[in-house]
Formats: C-alpha cells, structure tokens, sequence
C-alpha cells in the first residue's frame, strides 16, 4: 500500500528545480508509505511522479516506485494490490516478459507495457489507484480500481496551467501556490450526505477519478478525457437481465467458492497479516475462510465500548475463540474515543461526518502494533441488502403508495404549508411528523430513497451561495429492469460506498500505515451478487441470505445470528456533555458569520433545539461541527479565498 502523487504541465516544460516541490507532494503521503520514497521528473516533457512506499510485496528496492518497464517506455506509480499477480506473471513470462523482481507493481506495469492499460486493467482482480506515463506518446493516464476501494484526486492549479493528482488531497495542496477556492456546492452535497460524492471534491477545480474510470491527458491538451472499463450499472443491469439460474443451493456453492479464492488471494503477503473481527457476518465469514486455509492461528482485531449499546466485543471474541484465531483486545472509554475526535480533520481532507471514522481508526491502530495488512468484511450489506434500513425504506414505500398519488401531493403541500412553529408545539413528534408529510412528495423511489438519506432537506439554502449538483441519487440510473432491493444496493454502490465506508476504511488505516483489503468486494463477487435474484438475499424480511448460508458452514447460527448494531459512537450523548465546549468554540455565532458559508441563524436553531431537547439535531450538528473542525484545519490552505 503506498501514496502516489504527480504533475503534469500539457502546454509547457516545468524546471527542474520542481523535484522539490514534487518531493513535498510525496512526503505529505508519508503516513500511507513510511518505508521508502521515490520522484522521477522529466522537466522538458513537463511530467514529475512521486511516490511513498509501504511494503508489502518483494520487500526489496527492487519493488521501489517510481518503476520504470523494462522496455523503458512507460513510468509508474501504484498505490494498492494486484492480487492475482502471479498468475499474471506467468502469463507474461510466456510471452517473453523478462522482471526483475517479484513485487505485483512489476507485474502491473508489464502488463500495460504488453496489452495496454485498459486491457490490462481488465484483467487486474485487485484494488488500485495508478498513474502511468507514456515517454512515447507523452500522455498521462490514471486508473482507478472498479469498486474505488482506493482514492485519487486530480485538477488544476497555478491558474489551471498544471495538472496535479494525488492519494489524498494533501499531496496537491503541498504544490506550491496551490489556489483553489472552497466549491459551495459540494459542500452542499457534503450536507446532505455526511460527505462529499464524486466526482465532486471540497476544492472547485480537484475531483476524484470515479471507480472504474480510465483519465487520460496528452501534451498539448487543455481537458482530460476519462473511459470507463467497468461499470456497476451495467453489471447490475446485466444481472437483472439474466439472472441466476441454478438452485439456493448452487448460489451458496458458487459464492462461497469465489470467496475462499477471493480471501486467498487477499493473504498473500510479505508481512505479518490479520484481519478486523467485529463478530458479525462479514468479518467472521471472512476470518473463517481465513483460518480454513491458514496453518497457524489468524491473528485478529476488535475494538469494546464501555456502553454496552455499542459493545460488540463479546461476539467478537466468541467468533474468534471457536475458529481458533489469536484474538486482541481493546476496550476503548469514552475519553479513548473523545481524544481521537479533534485528529479527524487532519487524517481526512475533505468534510467528513460518519462518526463510525472513530472507531475505525482506533481499531486500525491497534491492528497496527501487531501486522501490516489487514482484512475487512466492508462490501457485504451493499451486496447482499444487509442493512436494516433497506428492509424499512421498502416497507415503508409500499405502505406510502396504498395512498393515491393525488392524495399524496396534497398531504405533503399541506405539510409545507404549516408553520413551523406548529411543529415546535408538537415536541419531538413534530418532526417525526414534518418527515413523513414531506416524504410524500417523492416522485419516484430513487427520489424516495435519497430523501430518507439526506442530513439536511435543503442544504443548498443552508449553504450560503450554493446550488446543488446531481449525483447518483439524482440522475437517472443506466441500469434497468431493477427491482427496489436491487435500485438500493446499485445506489449504494455508486456512492455510499465508495464516498463514505471505503473512505472511511482507507484513511483511518492508512493514516497509522496499515493496508486494509476488502475481500467481498473482489469483483468477481460483486459480479455474482449483481446476478443473485432479491429472493436469495433477502428472506422473511432479513438480509444476507445466501451469505449466511457460507457463514453456517463455518460457524454455528447460535454465534452469529443476532441483530446488527453497527460501529457507531454516542454522539448524542457526547455534544452536550463531554463536547459541549469544543462544540460551542466551533458553533460560535459570531465565527461562522465572518466565516460566510452557512445560514448563521439556522445553526443557532439547531444548537438551541438540540439543547432544548425540542428536536434531536445530533447528526446535523455533527456535519457542522466536522466542517467547522476541518474549516479551521485547513483554513491556511484556502488563504481566504473562498
């Protein structure tokens, strides 16, 4: 695992005395390579790449980027895995490929030095973000793996005459004179998701490559061109049109043998190795495929809360006791997790509100004191419907529509119509109530379900000077033929799990140098998944049917049939109590006013009513506090233009 960063001048040469900014650009990555550094810098082409190393595989120089092919032509940076290297490797030995090493990084670049990045691509089972130069053509191309388990950054600076990218957006702020302005409207979108979704960034002129996206940028060109080489829509799109045909029994067989590969490959490593054991189905699948072909004890990671309400430590251990895995332990306090929360904005770069980053970190942490790579159950609930929401957002869509739609229209104007502070006399069921009236306004499902996860109704009135994009949950889907199980998951895969839970995995490890692989997200399982039919997924109103069907064959049901609780935090009890200070340094009025990005008055609302216990605005209030927090972190680097 590893940062890579780079710059790019289309029109123009760069001097060579960029070799030290392009070196800060790499050392702003340090955290996620703290083993080795490399540049390589062409000023007269106008191309410079940087690179941090965490070693992985082939622990040797020979595995030090940037890498140069052997037939000299293409230059690379890769940050990520090709897991199916070897095989790869083979492959091209066959066909005269002579290597040097033994790293999967010599293997990729072969292998777009022989069929081409794009063919290449497709044969990659991995997850990866890479930039790689072509000294014949000079162009510069980045790809980004299918599932956007890894990050990359690009845009413009110095008056969008150099193109930069970047792991994180650290790397391009460290270019110097970096000068783009805060855009208003994806802070719009950052508060109604809780984060910002691609392709739109905090900054106007930096976006991040989409998963499954090739970008290309040759000398003399003034804009990217970006293909993309895979497509979640058109898998689930494919799926819907020819499902699966074989038995239960078939679909269990099939996936579990396409996890056992997918956790195989996922164990290859030069370093010590284990995995995040939250005693769910997720994680403990994946560390019983571990164990079953492992010959010594897996080495496992979790994380207990004091408050029982989120402690899932002792299935954990259970889990971990059966498979026969070496288990550690940590019991976290409220002030554990209290000290970690003013860290947040300086190992995220852009706003950022899952408050489930906490422990994520604090679990990557303490993985980190005994490995260097870890695996994680992330991929399972977008897959195959796990979360509990889909089960309710369903029902409670069926339940909407036995109301005919004229009806429908008139209730939710209705609704709009009401002062608001009739709702206030109501208490706490008037919001409840102001929910369900407006809900009744959706046009159509995807509408519906973008409604129920939006923070804020209308964030771009409470943004100062912004207009909202689309998004995924906005535009129209390619796929069709969906039914709603399937429209969630595809929406989910889109978005919430590339912007949110795959961020969130990616920066709390890699910001204590840990590499976290997500086995259930090998795409040839999602590929399967998008095929299943909702009928395997989800049955008497319960998730991850077929999944747990794999797990039972590990596991007794008794150890993991129980109700999902998450990895959430107590915020409402935190903002005000144990953060009421930092919470009201951050809300200050007079602060946000001179600030001028949000509607002061609404803020003050929202404090007082959350307070007041009229209203519970903890979610709200947490996207506040984590722009305010990360607005202060970074305030040096925007220079007031905003």
């Amino acid at each position: 695992m590893c940062g890579i960063t780079g710059v790019f001048s289309p029109h123009e040469s760069i001097p060579a005395e960029a070799g030290d900014a392009l070196r800060a650009m790499a050392e702003s990555l340090a955290h996620r390579g703290p083993d080795a550094s490399g540049v390589w810098l062409d000023p007269e082409a106008g191309c410079g790449l940087g690179h941090r190393r965490l070693s992985i595989i082939e622990l040797s120089p020979l595995g030090g980027q940037p890498m140069v092919s052997s037939c000299g032509r293409y230059v690379l940076v890769f940050n990520g895995e090709v897991y199916n290297f070897k095989a790869l490797r083979r492959e091209l030995e066959a066909l005269g490929r002579v290597f040097r090493g033994g790293s999967d990084t010599e293997v990729a670049l072969e292998a777009v030095a022989h069929w081409g990045l794009e063919q290449a691509l497709e044969r990659f089972v991995g997850m990866f973000a890479l930039a790689v130069w072509d000294r014949g053509q000079r162009v510069l191309r980045l790809a980004r793996d299918r599932l956007g388990i890894k990050p990359l950054y690009y845009g413009w600076t110095a008056g969008r005459k150099l193109f930069v990218f970047g792991s994180e957006l650290k790397a391009l702020k460290a270019w110097p004179g970096f000068d783009n302005q805060l855009d208003r409207d994806a802070l719009a979108l950052f508060f109604r998701y809780g984060y910002v979704p691609g392709p739109h960034s905090i900054y106007r002129e930096v976006s991040k490559l989409m998963p499954g996206r090739v970008l290309s940028l040759g000398k003399g060109e003034a804009e990217p061109r970006i293909r993309t080489y895979w497509s979640a829509e058109e898998v689930w799109s494919r799926g819907a049109a020819r499902p699966f045909a074989g038995t239960e029994a078939e679909a269990v067989d099939g996936l579990e043998a396409l996890l056992k590969d997918s956790v195989a490959l996922r164990m290859i490593a030069d370093v010590p190795l284990g995995a995040f054991l939250s005693g769910g189905v997720d994680s403990s699948l994946v560390v019983a495929l571990m164990q079953a072909q492992s010959s010594r004890p897996v080495r496992t990671f979790s994380i207990g809360f004091k408050e029982r309400r989120f402690n899932e430590a002792d299935h954990a251990r259970a889990v971990a006791g059966y498979l026969g895995a070496e288990h550690t332990e940590l019991c976290l306090s409220p002030q554990d997790l209290l000290e970690v929360v003013p860290d947040m904005p300086r190992h995220w770069d852009e706003p950022f509100a899952d408050s489930s980053q906490i422990p994520t970190f604090c679990v990557s942490r303490l993985a980190r004191q005994g490995v260097t790579v870890s695996l994680s159950g992330d991929g399972g609930d977008e897959l195959f419907n796990g979360y509990d929401r889909y089960h309710f957002i369903d029902r409670v869509w069926r339940l909407a529509h036995r109301v005919p739609r004229t009806a429908r229209k008139v209730l939710a104007a209705t609704g709009k119509a009401l002062p608001e502070s009739l709702y206030l006399v109501l208490g706490r069921l008037g919001p409840k109530i102001r929910w369900r009236l407006d809900a009744l306004g959706c046009k159509d499902f995807q509408d519906f379900y973008r409604y129920l996860f939006s923070h804020h109704r209308d964030p771009a009135r409470f943004v100062l000077g912004a207009r909202e994009p689309q998004t995924a949950f906005t535009r129209p889907l390619a796929a069709s033929g969906l039914d709603r199980y399937q429209v969630m998951s595809l929406l989910d895969l889109l978005a919430y799990l590339p912007d949110d839970i795959l961020t969130k995995v990616d920066r709390a490890s890699m910001a204590v140098g840990l590499e976290a692989r997500v086995p259930i997200l090998d795409h040839r399982v999602v590929e399967l998944a998008a095929c299943l039919p909702t009928t395997m997924k989800v049955k008497a109103g319960r998730g991850k049917w077929v999944l747990r069907q794999v797990l039972y064959r590990h596991l007794p049901r008794q150890l993991v049939d129980r109700p999902k609780m998450g990895f959430g935090v107590p915020v409402e009890d935190w903002l005000a109590k144990d953060l009421r200070e930092w919470c009201e340094s951050l809300l200050d009025p007079a602060m946000i006013r001179a600030q001028g990005f949000l509607d002061v008055d609404e803020v003050g609302r929202m404090w007082r009513g959350y307070l007041g216990g009229q209203k519970n605005w903890c979610h709200q209030l947490w996207d506040v506090l984590m722009f305010q927090a990360w607005l202060g972190a970074n305030d040096q680097a925007l220079g007031g233009r905003r």
